[in-house]
């Protein structure tokens, strides 16, 4: 692509962004909406601005990164051309800054650290460890029984990311009260590993034969249980409902 086309389409994939980012710029609701949604009954107005706080360092970055993309040598070819690729991938690559960003000490005042060693499956149940791997592997043979390498890369880079984005939610400092900083590193986990597998979705079945599309309904269904809220929140939401 010249120089003159790439940067038309960062300019163009770059507006994209900055709407999106000023459609989910999230408020008061959004985070106790989001607290709500990953375990924190009737969050307390002490509660909400960590999570405010915790979406708009993800959002922040999405801009840039779609600005960015269509810059990077050969980045349209690997990611592909749909708009779904390039938005999990956006996702994934803003969730990642976010997490570094917030491995650096808190501001705030310090509460002190949970004793009890805590690892990935406390904030990642393990079926959606096995799930998300299965996913991946199976996207990434695919892939390598037609040689297509560029998406087999995107494919495990994207894998790569997410866990990545996992141990840095697990050791990253704690935010706000235990509760509340239980509920974001569980969407932190869970939210990576389901968009790991959604790129696995997205580049590893070509809608083509009958096989490819199963397997690409399958992956997606994967996808959405992943980054679904706990089964715990989801009877309690039931119950509330009832």
């Amino acid at each position: 692509m010249q120089l003159d086309s790439a940067l038309a389409v960062a300019g163009i994939t770059g507006l994209f962004g900055l709407i999106i980012l000023v459609a989910l710029w999230p408020g008061e609701k959004q985070g106790a909406r989001l607290l709500a949604k990953w375990g924190v009954r009737n969050p307390t107005a002490d509660q909400v601005p960590v999570a405010v706080r915790y979406l708009r360092r993800r959002r922040f970055w999405y801009p840039w990164l779609f600005l960015g993309l269509p810059l990077i040598p050969g980045a349209t070819n690997l990611v592909g051309e749909r708009t779904a690729n390039s938005l999990v991938f956006v996702v994934l690559l803003g969730g990642l800054a976010a997490e570094i960003l917030a491995q650096r000490p808190s501001r705030g005042p310090r509460r002190e650290a949970v004793l009890a060693p805590r690892g990935v499956l406390d904030f990642a149940p393990l079926w959606t460890v096995v799930v998300s791997g299965l996913a991946t592997v199976a996207a990434v043979g695919h892939l390598a029984v037609l040689r297509q390498w560029g998406p087999l890369a995107v494919t495990v880079g994207a894998a790569a990311v997410a866990w990545t984005i996992v141990l840095l939610a697990v050791r990253r400092p704690a935010a706000g009260d235990p509760e509340v900083d239980q509920a974001l590193r569980v969407r932190s986990a869970r939210v990576a590993l389901g968009l790991g597998t959604g790129t696995a979705a997205t580049l590893g079945w070509t809608v083509g034969d009958l096989t490819s599309f199963l397997a690409f309904v399958a992956t997606v269904a994967a996808f959405l249980a992943i980054v679904g809220p706990p089964p715990k929140q989801r009877a309690a939401t039931t119950t509330a409902a009832r």
